[in-house]
Formats: structure tokens, sequence, C-alpha cells
């Protein structure tokens, strides 16, 4: 399936820039659900021990909500706000990716009320599930 955002143009629509850029691509983006993919590599910040943590996880999670933003906002050619997670929580780890797995990304807007939002979100290999969280993202708005 061709990407729908690539690797080369990923941080156009991401604030994050290398080395903690934590999506390589999207594959698609609806108006609910966006969904990433990365491959874990050696060189990557968040691997330890052959593995990527608990925190890159998250931090992917979060990455691919601010590519669903990031894909909006060039939609309508108007600028990307920056986002700050406010909250993690439901947070439930099963298995921690080993370096060249390719991690496929799903995060689903659950509620969005004023400046912040709510989002579900998941991450697998495959069929191997890894992690599931909630996560309140809070949008800074311009003065």
């Amino acid at each position: 399936m061709k990407a729908l955002i690539d690797r080369e143009n990923i941080t156009d629509y991401i604030p994050q820039k290398a080395p903690i850029v934590m999506i390589d691509e999207v594959i698609s983006c609806g108006e609910k659900e966006i969904v990433s993919r990365l491959e874990v590599s050696e060189n990557n910040m968040f691997v330890l021990d052959g593995k990527l943590t608990e925190s890159g996880l998250i931090e992917n999670i979060a990455q691919t909500a601010a590519a669903k933003v990031g894909y909006e906002c060039h939609l309508r050619n108007i600028p990307v706000p920056v986002g700050f997670i406010g909250g993690v929580s439901k947070v439930e780890v099963t298995d921690l990716p080993p370096i060249g797995a390719q991690i496929e990304t799903t995060v689903t807007i659950k509620n969005d009320v004023m400046n912040v939002t709510i989002i579900s979100g998941s991450s697998k290999v495959g069929n191997q599930d890894l992690i599931s969280c909630e996560m309140k993202i809070l949008i800074q708005q311009e003065d």
C-alpha cells in the first residue's frame, strides 16, 4: 500500500525533527482515525537492549496524533498548532518490538472539546499487540 505521507515528507506534518521523529509514514487518515508506520532502527534514541522502550511506543502514538492534525492543517492551508501531552492513561504494554520490526499505530479521536483532544492509540507488529493507551492532548492557541 502506498503511503499517504512518506518518510521524506513526514517532518512537514509533525513538529518533531531528527533524531526524535517516531513515524516513518502515514498510511491512512480519516475523519476520526489515522494509521502510521515506523520501522524500529538500532539508532533510534528510544531503543534499549535491542528493543523499542515503552516511552518510545508512547511517543510514536503522540506523533501519530500530531500527524493527523498536521495533515488536516495542510489540506486547509493553515498553520499547524503546537500540541502537548496533557496526560497518558489506561496504558497496557504487552510486548516491546525488536530492531527491524515494522510497527503499525492507529490513533482514534474519542473527544475534541475546545483546546483538548482525547485520543486512544494502539500499536502492533503484524497481529501482535504492543501497547494501547488513552492520551489527553492540549493544543496551544495563537495569541
